[in-house]
């Protein structure tokens, strides 16, 4: 689960920390001639609480290069070539993903990233991630944004995950477990202080569920990591974004993720003034219980309680908003806005406790 974006505009060309635009014109020229047209430009796409993303202008396609944050970073979720894998897997599948080049190790030579980092066609449309974008869509058209949503996800669960060469993807068996266990020792790394909530919360998660069907798992699945194309009644979902966290396991993972972020902006503690979120009911968006019975019927299956998995999905937020924090205050953070994140943990591990 990535970070909370705080918006999914960019700043200046002038200021591109983590990559080097020379270092990255140098590459593209000798690897991918192809695409190279000249002077390249770059702006980091702000929303970046996790992996840093650049919408890459100059060449003759317009590109998008991903790459892990700054400083202080959480392995496990900041993993390019698992995302590059997954995406390139689903190409051409019914689960509408971006178009990947290339994955580069720049860790030795250091010429443009310094890290692995992940190069992609940018695919077209907007995030919408904010309520006053609702205008443009109609009540009509956010119901039928949302019926897409739960619609992709349901189709991505359905995947045999061999037909698409993800086989050996992750391992199934045992996936709740490692999950609960990997989150753990993430907070482990990143603690800092003293979270009586989120303590409470991590205990409470140890009834862990067994015997789900397993899947692949997108690990991040919301409004706003997707690209949204048209406008009015019938607008189309042309990409589901930031797959870094995905993996084979229990796909109720990502229908706890999805119903937290659904209901963020309800959140006490200060959430709405954060986390951006146009999921609206006034504005015609369903309810999330519609489209748990969406998602069942297109599945076929009979949906468990979802209590452990929302309580889940709190838990691996906070976990990532205490690492934020923790980089803010090592002084590793690149943008705006870091400095609240850590006042949003408790109250987040609150809300979990009463999902369970």
């Amino acid at each position: 689960m990535a970070a909370p974006p705080l918006d999914r505009g960019s700043v200046p060309d002038s200021d591109v920390p983590g990559l080097d635009v020379s270092g990255l014109r140098t590459w593209l020229d000798a690897a991918h001639p192809e695409l190279s047209a000249g002077e390249l430009g770059a702006r980091l796409i702000a929303g970046g609480r996790s992996n840093l993303t650049y919408a890459i202008e100059g060449a003759r396609i317009p590109l998008v290069l991903r790459r892990p944050p700054l400083g202080h970073v959480l392995s496990s979720a900041h993993d390019m070539r698992r995302e590059h894998r997954v995406i390139s897997a689903l190409a051409g599948s019914a689960v509408p993903v971006p178009i990947a080049i290339d994955l580069v190790d720049d860790t030795e030579t250091g010429e443009i990233t310094g890290t692995v980092f992940l190069l992609m066609e940018r695919a077209p449309g907007v995030v919408v991630a904010r309520r006053e974008q609702n205008a443009a869509l109609g009540a009509a058209g956010v119901r039928a944004l949302s019926v897409a949503l739960i619609d992709h996800l349901a189709d991505l669960h359905a995947i045999d995950p061999a037909d698409v060469g993800l086989a050996d993807f992750g391992r199934p068996d045992g996936y709740l477990d490692r999950q609960l266990s990997t989150w753990r020792r993430q907070l482990a790394a990143s603690r800092s202080r003293e979270l009586p909530a989120l303590t409470e919360l991590e205990a409470s998660l140890g009834d862990v569920p067994h015997g789900a069907r397993s899947g692949i798992v997108h690990g991040d699945y919301r409004l706003d990591n997707v690209l949204v194309v048209g406008s009015g009644e019938q607008p189309l979902v042309s990409a589901i974004l930031d797959w870094e966290m995905a993996t084979l396991g229990d796909p109720l993972v990502d229908l706890g993720i999805f119903a937290l972020y659904w209901h963020i902006a309800e959140l006490p503690g200060g959430f709405a003034g954060v986390v951006p979120s146009a999921v609206d009911p006034g504005a015609g968006y369903p309810s999330f219980t519609e489209l748990l019975a969406r998602y069942a019927a297109r599945s076929g299956i009979d949906l468990p309680d979802l209590g452990w998995y929302r309580g889940f999905a709190a838990f691996k937020l906070a976990v990532i908003l205490e690492g934020i924090h923790y980089r803010y205050l090592a002084g590793e953070t690149v943008g705006e806005g870091f400095e609240r994140m850590g006042s949003l943990v408790e109250p987040l591990a609150r809300h979990g406790l009463e999902a369970r």
